[in-house]
């Protein structure tokens, strides 16, 4: 979602074992700029919101200072970013408690954020995921439901170092509707009234 919010028109997705050993997201957005790393890395914190206007006016799908603090509270994190207009990208990482500088990165126009050992350090929690099956398949029908919500961008999700999902953009109807048969089937396709 956040992805979306920064205006990626390409999003990866990467996965081992179901989530549990990597999550990988990489975007083509806007980008975080330097002096922000920290702060999405900071609880309840968000560059998004700077006045009252701001918070009454809120049209975007998420907060990257809400949910990556708590995830990098239980994982190894590390966000990477190159925000437009920035001479070069920056990361920053976390390992579950400390959390480094922004150091000189290389990357391209956008932002990664790699998720690694989840739960490594709360392994109480860990025993209340499911398979890594069920796990992967949480994951495939979220970035499938945004898929079809959202057309204009370009979706690749791989597991185990698998491609499981490509979907180019899908800017006319022809390809909109290739776009849902491939999700959804050909039968539905079929009956479905567009």
């Amino acid at each position: 979602e956040n992805s979306l919010d920064a205006g990626a028109k390409r999003i990866e997705l990467e996965i081992q074992s179901g989530g549990t050993r990597l999550i990988r997201v990489r975007d083509d957005g806007a980008g975080i700029a330097r002096e922000d790393l920290e702060l999405a890395l900071s609880r309840h914190a968000t560059s998004k919101i700077a006045s009252l206007e701001d918070l009454e006016g809120v049209t975007t799908l998420g907060f990257r200072g809400e949910a990556l603090p708590s995830i990098a509270s239980v994982a190894q994190l590390k966000l990477t970013s190159h925000a437009e207009g920035e001479g070069s990208g920056w990361s920053i990482a976390s390992d579950g408690a400390a959390v480094t500088t922004p150091r000189p990165a290389s990357h391209p126009a956008g932002t990664t954020v790699e998720v690694r050992d989840l739960f490594f350090n709360t392994p109480a929690r860990r025993k209340f995921l499911k398979t890594e099956r069920t796990e992967f398949s949480h994951i495939d029908a979220a970035l499938r439901s945004m898929a079809l919500g959202r057309f204009d961008v370009e979706w690749h999700l791989k597991h185990n170092q698998r491609n499981v999902l490509s979907l180019p953009a899908a800017p006319d109807r022809a390809r909109q509707e290739a776009r849902l048969a491939q999700i959804c089937g050909a039968a539905f396709l079929e009956h479905a009234q567009i």
